[in-house]
């Protein structure tokens, strides 16, 4: 097998060692379904990226995997791989096949050097949590708002706590929680602009993530569609800080509750190492 290189990225910051690390490896077509998902768990982070010729009109496909799974979408290694891929390309917006479709990035630059990007979201499908009453007493919590559960690809359930203090000091099961559901719980607490949350999903070998894109967009879809912003309003998402990995996400969906128009995600990220695999 040949020498496969692999970028990390630190993604939902703009200082190394913190917001979500992801590792991308740049030049995947050598490798089979089984060293991409050994390679995940080898790297152990939330996510890992393998890169591939594009197949329907975008700029690479990539495909991404959880230490434990193959996810068709997720928001932090769409965004890193977006950096990544995107300073030597020196384009203004990047697409990225993903198993849940081509996901075109915006990104903003600060002379050669990419410092923003925002990536259009798939617009998620909703329903009432099944389970949400098993979920809130396994969490030791009641949720203010409706417990619903967003699909994009990856699932994701929400719980608005009532207060930053309270999602802060959230100590979950994390065996039982397991065995109840398999979309990620995101328990989050804020007002205006300003929003923290927590996301756990150890089924997926993620026990708590540091930074969630995948789940940003909902979260700002749930927060507009009960009231708690309006549509069009862009918010600031705290997570990580538990972790000692903080991170900062950006969201806004524009639209109305009766149709949801466009979902964005948007974050900085940066470098911070690259290596080799020589198996």
């Amino acid at each position: 097998m040949p020498t496969l290189r692999y970028v990390v990225i630190d993604v939902f910051t703009d200082t190394p060692l913190a917001g979500n690390q992801l590792a991308v490896f740049t030049d995947g077509r050598e490798v089979d379904d089984e060293t991409m998902q050994r390679l995940a768990r080898e790297m152990n982070f939330s996510e890992t990226v393998f890169v591939l010729p594009p197949e329907s009109g975008g700029h690479a496909r990539i495909r991404i995997f959880t230490p434990s799974a193959e996810l068709p979408f997720a928001g932090h290694p769409v965004l890193g791989s977006a950096f990544v891929l995107g300073a030597p390309l020196q384009l203004g917006e990047i697409v990225l096949e993903t198993g849940a479709g081509n996901i075109p990035v915006t990104l903003e630059r600060e002379g050669a050097r990419i410092v923003f990007g925002w990536m259009r979201q798939p617009i998620p499908k909703w329903e009432p949590f099944a389970d949400a009453e098993e979920l809130q007493e396994l969490m030791g919590v009641r949720s203010r708002l409706p417990v619903e559960v967003y699909d994009l690809g990856p699932h994701h359930v929400f719980l608005e706590l009532e207060s930053e203090d309270e999602v802060a000091a959230l100590t979950p099961d994390f065996t039982a929680l397991g065995r109840l559901t398999e979309a990620g719980v995101n328990c989050f607490a804020g007002s205006g602009r300003n929003w923290k949350t927590r996301m756990f999903a150890p089924v997926h070998g993620v026990a708590e993530d540091p930074a969630t894109g995948s789940a940003a967009g909902p979260l700002a879809i749930h927060l507009a569609r009960h009231g708690r912003i309006d549509f069009g309003d862009e918010i600031e998402i705290s997570q990580g800080i538990e972790l000692g990995r903080p991170s900062k996400l950006y969201a806004r969906v524009e639209g109305s509750g009766d149709e949801i128009e466009r979902v964005e995600v948007g974050g900085s990220a940066v470098t911070v190492a690259r290596g080799e695999f020589k198996l």
